[in-house]
């Protein structure tokens, strides 16, 4: 898939496709900076590469649990998710999604790029629902979930503790399939 990303009119040509192996020090990379940094993930300690091998290789290139990023002339832009959101057979049908820009081109148009990217490869999926849980503040990633269709449905008060306070989460849900007479 080809693309336009840039929230300054100037654009770049981009292409979403399945992360990989070749990616993870990247990956990690991208995600370590919002660890350190921003309350956006609740991990509070940075991780190799080697460590995040086993994240990787949860999310295949085909099935409900993807990986994909984003990449032009080679440079890595960002990456989104969908990963499991609970570990009992219920939830199967449920998935967790998330979007990370490299720091280095938030608002650029990247988390639209592959989150479009990403519920279109979720189409041909036996997924239901999408959830995303947003750390309270995060307006760019609420107007991000509201694009796509997301709608809030609570917040868990106080559960994650980072850089000395307690941080709120916002859960949004989205539905991907048409509802069944049965629910």
């Amino acid at each position: 898939m080809n693309a336009q990303v840039g929230g300054d009119g100037t654009g770049s040509g981009a292409t979403v496709r399945p992360g990989g192996e070749g990616d993870l020090e990247e990956l990690t990379r991208i995600y370590n900076h919002y660890v350190v940094r921003t309350p956006i993930t609740f991990d509070t300690e940075p991780f190799t590469a080697e460590q995040r091998r086993p994240w990787l290789l949860a999310h295949p290139a085909t099935g409900p649990h993807r990986l994909l990023v984003a990449e032009a002339g080679g440079t890595l832009l960002g990456y989104a998710t969908s990963s499991a959101f609970r570990a009992k057979p219920a939830y199967a049908t449920s998935v967790e999604t998330t979007v990370y820009a490299a720091p280095e081109q938030v608002g650029r148009g990247v988390g639209r790029l592959l989150y479009a990217a990403l519920f279109a490869a979720l189409e041909s999926e036996d997924v239901h629902v999408a959830l995303a849980g947003i750390t309270v503040p995060n307006e760019a990633s609420r107007r991000l979930h509201a694009h796509f269709g997301f709608r809030p449905v609570g917040v868990f008060e106080r559960v994650g503790r980072k850089f000395d306070r307690f941080w709120d989460v916002a859960w949004f849900q989205k539905s991907l399939s048409p509802r069944r007479a049965d629910g």
